[in-house]
């Protein structure tokens, strides 16, 4: 594992550096993006039950830890960024209240047991099953519970996937995060 300038951005781990896996290229959510979306979620991130989907290095669900999450589940494929965000929560000491699963999305998401809180995704740009995956978010949703998913800026993402809402899209760069929360009745 290589440490990286990849870092935890706020909360009791702040600056804590993340493990990135050698020879596997990612595109984890910058520093910046990533202050951004935790300060739209604000205190909603407080003992909430979050899962990080396309985990990558798990800087999000692990930056979630740090800002007061009661847990976070992991999806990642590669078995090396899987083995990174290991490292990673033994380095900042979340690991007790954290489960890395390794599969593919969106199959992956047999293998999870909601509800959550909050749902995390930051999919390779030119991941073609983003949109199944976001099909089958809806019912691991707590009420209430929110998805936040990273993207190309110039991709528009779906208003209404199966039981969700687009309730705000902000741009940042050639990055844009959506935010969807559970439809009433769905």
């Amino acid at each position: 594992m290589a440490t990286s300038k990849l870092r935890v951005a706020g909360g009791v781990a702040r600056g804590i550096p993340l493990a990135e896996p050698r020879g596997h290229r990612l595109r984890p959510t910058s520093g910046r993006v990533r202050e951004a979306i935790f300060n739209i979620l604000g205190d909603l991130v407080v003992d909430a039950r979050v899962l990080d989907c396309y985990a990558g290095t798990g800087a999000l669900g692990i930056e979630a830890l740090s800002r007061g999450a009661a847990e976070a589940v992991f999806i990642e494929s590669h078995p090396a960024a899987c083995r990174a965000i290991l490292d990673s929560l033994a380095r900042t000491g979340f690991n007790d209240r954290a489960t890395v699963f390794r599969g593919k999305l969106p199959a992956a998401l047999n293998s999870v047991v909601g509800p959550f809180n909050m749902v995390l995704l930051d999919p390779p740009y030119d991941d073609t099953t983003i949109d199944e995956t976001l099909l089958r978010l809806a019912p691991l949703l707590a009420d209430g519970g929110i998805v936040v998913y990273e993207h190309r800026s110039r991709y528009n993402p779906p208003e209404y996937p199966a039981g969700l809402r687009l309730v705000e899209r902000r741009v940042y760069g050639d990055t844009a995060v959506a935010m969807y929360h559970a439809q009433e009745g769905a």
